[in-house]
């Protein structure tokens, strides 16, 4: 059987497919960009303590290691994949819903770890469904996921605009509204769940978790992308402490993403290996934490903060681009529950000591995360050899 990227298809089932994930990825995203800088800040808003809201934000991380790889397994083997993307979006925008209704620490806790549990089930769902259909239709990763780039930044400004101008209490209902918006989106997904696939391949994921490149890349993936949760957890905090205002740390968080929407646009000329991509990643993260620990002023935070695309975008890049040469196709769904585990499980604790570490000495905390972005950076730098020399492919039945 030919691989699916030779199967004829018309040109505009493929812009369709095109077109309704980018949409999709659009609106997952500005829940994303409007929760990540200004859910912390609404926690703050309605009285919770950074104890609190170290635990708090913790659990989208906690839950990627627990629940995440059975939901995950689970759309795979029952060929859900695109259901499973729709009923997490449904889920989040009925959660988020309910969390604003609450104040006390304690029921919010509980009522986002219910929410979490499909929530963070959404982006490594999409991200199986678009490399499907990546291999299916011969399109780039890059290109496609950029637009979820675009909305961020359109979302984080939004909210930081109404951040000057609604009390911070109401932020939450922002994210509800996109939340609605990621509900509707979702019912444009074309189905991709019967993809003709091969009859060979084994029915577990344990091979997966034998390969040691494998390991390689999810666990620098983890490192690197897990030196960014000081970052998206106490930022805005530490910018408003500093005396910038909503739509100014909204203005940073953007430059951000706009570097990242730059390399996911030129990423089909990208000719150095993934592992390379990888290790830019991670050695570019050292440098932008260290430099944002010493308070910088707004002038070079400016442009620390385009290292975005190069800590962030090219780590996703690569970590993508080895996914697909290292999982076959009807696999790809476990691997990315077991990419998004890796990540939550280290994520986790890096948010729960975070919290307690940011009470302590405050932006210091960044020069943590500049040693576990060196970590991420050696990890993947010493499988290089490894990864170049045993990359799944197609042909080779997984």
């Amino acid at each position: 059987m030919p691989p699916e990227s030779q199967i004829p298809i018309a040109a505009s089932v493929k812009r369709r497919f095109a077109v309704s994930l980018a949409l999709f990825y659009a609106a997952i995203f500005a829940v994303s960009g409007t929760h990540m800088p200004f859910f912390p800040l609404w926690l703050k808003a309605i009285g919770i303590d950074a104890s609190w809201i170290g635990l708090i934000n913790a659990l989208p991380a906690i839950t990627r290691f627990t629940t995440l790889p059975q939901i995950t397994a689970f759309a795979e083997k029952r060929q859900a994949i695109r259901t499973a993307m729709m009923l997490s979006v449904l889920a989040t925008a009925i959660g988020f819903t309910a969390i604003g209704l609450q104040q006390p620490p304690l029921a919010l806790f509980l009522i986002y770890a219910l929410t979490c549990m499909l929530w963070t089930s959404t982006m490594p769902l999409t991200d199986a469904y678009a490399l499907r259909g990546v291999a299916r239709y011969g399109l780039d990763y890059g290109p496609l996921r950029l637009w979820g780039s675009a909305a961020f930044a359109a979302g984080s400004l939004a909210c930081g605009y109404l951040a000057d101008s609604i009390a911070a209490r109401d932020l939450i209902w922002v994210i509800v509204a996109w939340a609605v918006v990621a509900v509707l989106a979702s019912l444009l997904l074309q189905p991709l769940d019967d993809v003709r696939r091969r009859a060979a391949g084994p029915p577990t994921g344990k091979a997966l978790l034998r390969d040691g490149g494998f390991w390689a890349v999810i666990v620098s993936a983890a490192l690197i992308q897990g030196s960014h949760i000081a970052f998206y957890t106490f930022s805005a905090i530490s910018w408003q402490l500093h005396g910038l205002g909503g739509l100014t740390i909204a203005g940073l968080w953007t430059l951000g993403v706009i570097a990242e929407i730059v390399v996911f646009a030129l990423s089909p000329r990208f000719s150095l290996h993934p592992s390379t991509l990888m290790a830019i990643g991670g050695v570019s993260a050292v440098l932008r934490w260290v430099v944002t620990a010493n308070e910088p002023p707004l002038a070079l935070l400016a442009i620390v903060q385009l290292g975005h695309g190069l800590t962030f975008g090219m780590n996703i890049l690569g970590t993508m681009s080895l996914l697909v040469q290292r999982v076959p196709s009807h696999q790809i769904a476990r691997g990315q529950g077991y990419y998004a585990a890796c990540n939550g499980l280290l994520g986790a604790a890096t948010s729960i000591a975070s919290g307690a570490i940011y009470a302590r000495i405050g932006d210091g905390l960044y020069y943590v995360m500049a040693a576990m972005a060196a970590s991420g950076a050696l990890v993947i730098w010493s499988a290089r050899h490894r990864l170049n020399a045993h990359p799944h492919s197609e042909a080779s039945g997984g």
